[in-house]
């Protein structure tokens, strides 16, 4: 049962094809009287007798393209919609077998040049029949029967695809700071290396120890350590005295 789905959603589309097929062909074949007409035959098709068949037929087509991604709901909808349909269909073929005169008036009235229902069943001397309207409603029963056996076997169809759903993520991706040339530039007057930077994408904090003294400033660097380098010059001439 699980695996019913392709095999109805096939048969529907065969359906519809169905329905679609008997709609271009000749459903009736018009003999009119020949002094009130220039042609003795005309023929209507389903697109003359039953012109609502391609809009039905479109329509069942559609809705079992959709009845192989939709969830449960939704297939219980349209297996209701396809129901519809068929009887749609089955109505509408068997109005126009009740009336072919009324259903091939389109097709007749070209040709009369009259357009009154009236006036077309007095130049009308026989109607032939084909096979195509039985043709036609033997779709839209199926139809129906197709929709209600959806209505029983689609529990045990699996649910819609998740493969293109959303996955969220929570891994962060750093991204690298922009820096400022001004800033660049207070970082090394104030003895920072501005190309050391953690790992996060912010500025280093810590200046660098392995640069000569020359280049960080050393000991003599105001700001950096309070006491100057006199104080060993003058430990240096005690020392000497001492000797």
């Amino acid at each position: 049962m699980r695996r019913s789905r392709p095999l109805v959603v096939v048969i529907g589309l065969a359906v519809a094809g169905i329905v679609m097929l008997s709609w271009t062909q000749t459903w009736f074949t018009v003999h009119l009287d020949a002094t009130a007409a220039v042609t003795t035959t005309v023929d209507a098709d389903g697109s003359k007798a039953v012109p609502q068949y391609t809009a039905l037929a479109i329509a069942s087509l559609a809705l079992f393209l959709a009845m192989t991604i939709a969830g449960r709901v939704v297939r219980i909808v349209l297996a209701v919609i396809e129901v519809l349909l068929g009887v749609a269909i089955v109505v509408a073929g068997v109005n126009a077998l009740a009336d072919p005169v009324a259903a091939a008036k389109g097709a007749v009235g070209e040709v009369a040049g009259v357009s009154d229902l009236s006036a077309i069943r007095r130049v009308v001397t026989s109607v032939d029949v084909s096979a195509w309207p039985a043709v036609g409603i033997a779709g839209g029963v199926l139809a129906v029967l197709l929709g209600i056996v959806v209505l029983v076997v689609q529990r045990s169809w699996p649910g819609p695809s998740r493969k293109y759903a959303a996955t969220p993520t929570t891994s962060r991706v750093a991204v690298p700071v922009e820096r400022d040339a001004v800033v660049d530039w207070d970082d090394l007057s104030a003895g920072v290396d501005p190309t050391r930077a953690s790992a996060d994408g912010s500025d280093g904090g810590a200046a660098r120890t392995d640069l000569p003294a020359a280049e960080t400033g050393g000991d003599d660097t105001v700001g950096l350590d309070p006491r100057r380098s006199t104080d060993d010059a003058t430990d240096h001439e005690e020392h000497r005295e001492h000797h």
